[in-house]
């Protein structure tokens, strides 16, 4: 299996270097390791945020919504403007890394919710298709997409030196060759159902169908999440890694205290329009997907 990590130093970000945006489109993971001494880092007054119990424990995270409203925090009005303040100078030091690093997205880019994750993964107790225990690439049941793109940048902010602990797996298309036989048919009126019932917020593409049915194969299958191409990274305390997380096969095994933002992409702003699930998936079926 080629080399699915890559790392860079944050000093050595310019504006678009061909190799690394390849490598970003090709399903890798680009892997910072300065971070903290570049972009973002807890400041003194955070700390008292970084306690488990700061989590609503009947939301799975804590999350900036696109307009600032703030979801999952336990506490009074300071403690909740102290929380959404951190978050958001994360969500600006990501969004600064990207526009250096693929600047043709620019404008493209469709903002999604930001997140703290202060539980301790080990610890989660979850259904089978839940547990991101299991190596899987996104995809969600109840909101089709279309093809579009989920880029994520992630930051550990562990405050006592552990690692959080990814398994990553191997390319897409090996992926899809693997499973694709197993994916049950599409059916046009089934997902007419799905969103008459509300199941969907929108009528669920094939795209959409085969994707799920992809994540559901991966992490159903033992034998696979076992022995699959795959290697296992620690990333550490002040590191940051940006990845395409409805491409890359990942698993998230250990951890605790890490920072997420999504951001959305159309396939047709690619750099290399070839390389996406969407358009991986169209030329192995043979038809239009969406």
């Amino acid at each position: 299996m080629e080399k699915q990590i890559v790392e860079i130093d944050m000093a050595d970000v310019g504006h678009g270097n061909p190799a690394w945006i390849a490598a970003l489109e090709a399903g890798k993971v680009l892997y910072f390791p300065n971070f903290a001494q570049h972009g973002f880092a807890p400041q003194k007054e955070e700390l008292a945020l970084f306690r488990e119990d700061i989590r609503d424990p009947k939301i799975r995270n804590i999350s900036l919504s696109t307009s600032g409203d703030l979801k999952g925090v336990v506490g009074d009005d300071a403690t909740k403007a102290l929380m959404a303040g951190m978050i958001g100078r994360f969500r600006a030091e990501a969004e600064g890394l990207l526009a250096n690093l693929v600047p043709r997205y620019g404008e493209h880019l469709r903002r999604g919710a930001t997140s703290f994750r202060p539980s301790v993964v080990e610890n989660r107790v979850q259904s089978w298709r839940a547990d991101d225990r299991r190596m899987h690439v996104d995809s969600f049941p109840s909101r089709p997409n279309y093809g579009e793109r989920l880029l994520r940048v992630f930051t550990n902010v562990n405050l006592e030196g552990e690692p959080r602990v990814w398994r990553v797996g191997e390319p897409f298309e090996d992926v899809a060759r693997r499973f694709l036989p197993k994916v049950k048919p599409y059916s046009a009126w089934q997902a007419k159902v799905l969103n008459a019932l509300h199941v969907t917020k929108s009528l669920r593409s094939e795209y959409d169908h085969i994707m799920l049915q992809l994540h559901d194969a991966m992490k159903s299958d033992l034998d696979y999440q076992k022995n699959a191409p795959q290697v296992t990274f620690d990333f550490p305390p002040g590191c940051a890694w940006v990845c395409f997380s409805d491409q890359t096969s990942h698993a998230v095994m250990a951890g605790q205290y890490m920072m997420e933002h999504t951001l959305q992409l159309s396939p047709m702003h690619q750099y290399d329009k070839d390389a996406s699930p969407l358009a991986i998936l169209t030329r192995m079926q043979g038809h239009a997907l969406v």
